[in-house]
């Protein structure tokens, strides 16, 4: 549910958008191409689309989005600098700053939204959508936390839309010759996956600044800032380095997880973990003086975490950022590059290998000449017409239609996925806990560290370790709520 809004100016109450949400529900029709003559193309024969956060990333969303049959009805987002290029792209657009007034004023005259806004955005802004049911699309990963992407999921069915998330990698070509390599039995049964990236290429492990910044007059701040706790604003933040710092990103695994481990995820039908452990690199501020800087992500981080398999068996992810990588395979040359090189995942079977990179692209067996040498037929089909225009045809067709049973990454798929992701940064975050030691000033304990977390996916908690619970489900700001 979109929360009321607090701004100056605002008109937007929750009475409101309830209600017109509700005549909204009720007055949804499909009208059929014949009622309208011919020639005439039926509002159901396109799709207007609603774009949050339109600068960047969001930019080219919305771009793909025009070269399947949809229009850009609206724009919005927070920074007119970063939207000049969208609002300039599509000047038919109306654009907005703060999303819940769109909402509340344009309901009518929309279909579906785009979310690409900073990640602690996603879920508000994608589940006031889908409660106005409007069809969706948001940016990987899906949500800040475990709890928001387990609403998301739910939230999918429970208004009957058409869902995806921006992890383009699972509509390629890659994803799905790995599943067919898998399923031919050419690796066997795979009980180890090494992922890793070459992110962060922003700051972390640093301590939030302390000298103030003037906000920028086309940013409006407090919009920005959304459900996160009200702070000054800083410099190095917008547009980009905020996914350093755990009010608003995600971290490294946050920016590259559902690129790198969707792959795993999809071609073993993996689900919850079972447990999470991780070890992280640290800043040292001193001669024995591990620098402490709980708002940031650490500067790279292992991720070790146990999933059930077939008939049993159990499968180890894991996962490495930072430019930290696994060993090279021995059926790998010494001059083949692993991966793509910065990012990969390598699959270890009990009677083969296979890796790829980024978006599952590159894939190949192991040693690289039985790529070539082993011809499997195709059994899964593709999606020529590419991510974006995949979910835009699937939303023209509608919940339940055959085109929405086959999106790469709707909601029940990137829903789990992004907890599993979700559950590494539950993990990193422990690891900072601290408690005061009795008796010895300035000194503590780190309960959280160097122990295995204990995983009840069913019912979202750590069952070993309460304290690491806190990672969650967040405290949102005052006026903003999920609405679930």
């Amino acid at each position: 549910m979109v929360p009321e809004k607090k701004n100056e100016g605002s008109h937007v109450s929750r009475r409101s958008f309830l209600r017109n949400g509700a005549l909204a529900a009720a007055g949804f029709m499909i009208v059929p191409r014949h009622v309208l003559g011919r020639g005439f193309v039926a509002p159901s024969d396109r799709l207007r689309v609603a774009g949050i956060g339109v600068g960047g990333k969001g930019y080219s969303d919305i771009v793909e989005f025009t070269k399947g049959p949809a229009d850009i009805a609206f724009l919005c987002d927070v920074d007119t600098r970063r939207a000049a290029d969208a609002v300039k792209k599509f000047p038919k657009a109306k654009f907005y700053t703060d999303f819940r007034e769109m909402f509340d004023k344009e309901h009518k005259n929309f279909d579906a939204v785009s979310v690409s806004t900073p990640d602690h955005t996603h879920a508000v802004a994608a589940m006031g959508a889908m409660q106005l049911k409007k069809h969706v699309y948001v940016q990987k990963p899906l949500t800040h936390d475990i709890y928001e992407a387990r609403m998301l999921t739910q939230g999918a069915k429970k208004y009957k839309v058409v869902s995806q998330m921006g992890n383009q990698g699972a509509s390629g070509d890659g994803v799905r010759q790995l599943m067919e390599w898998y399923n031919a039995g050419l690796v066997g049964d795979v009980h180890t996956v090494y992922c890793w990236t070459d992110r962060p290429v922003w700051p972390q492990g640093i301590p939030w600044p302390t000298q103030k910044a003037e906000i920028p007059k086309e940013l409006n701040w407090d919009l920005w800032l959304g459900t996160a706790p009200k702070k000054d604003y800083i410099g190095n933040l917008v547009p980009f380095n905020w996914r350093g710092w755990w009010d608003y990103g995600t971290g490294a695994i946050g920016d590259m997880g559902c690129h790198i481990i969707e792959p795993p995820f999809r071609v073993l039908g993996l689900g919850y973990p079972t447990s999470v452990e991780c070890s992280v690199g640290s800043v040292y501020v001193g001669e024995f003086s591990r620098g402490y800087f709980p708002e940031s992500c650490p500067p790279s981080s292992h991720v070790i975490m146990k999933f059930p398999g077939k008939n049993g068996k159990e499968i180890t992810l894991h996962w490495m950022d930072g430019g930290i990588q696994p060993e090279r395979p021995e059926e790998l040359g010494p001059n083949e590059v692993m991966g793509d090189g910065g990012n990969g995942a390598i699959f270890i079977g009990d009677k083969g290998k296979m890796m790829c990179g980024t978006y599952g692209m590159f894939p190949k067996l192991l040693p690289t000449s039985r790529t070539t040498e082993v011809n499997v037929p195709q059994t899964i089909a593709r999606v020529p017409e590419g991510h974006y225009v995949q979910w835009v045809n699937a939303a023209i067709a509608g919940y339940n239609s055959d085109k929405a049973k086959t999106l790469s990454s709707p909601f029940d798929i990137a829903g789990p996925l992004t907890e599993s992701i979700l559950m590494a940064n539950l993990a990193i975050r422990s690891f900072d806990i601290r408690t005061p030691k009795a008796n010895k000033p300035n000194s503590y304990d780190y309960p959280g560290r160097y122990i295995k977390l204990l995983w009840d996916g069913n019912n979202m908690k750590i069952t070993n370790f309460d304290a690491a619970n806190q990672f969650v489900k967040r405290t949102y700001r005052d006026g903003w709520s999920l609405g679930v």
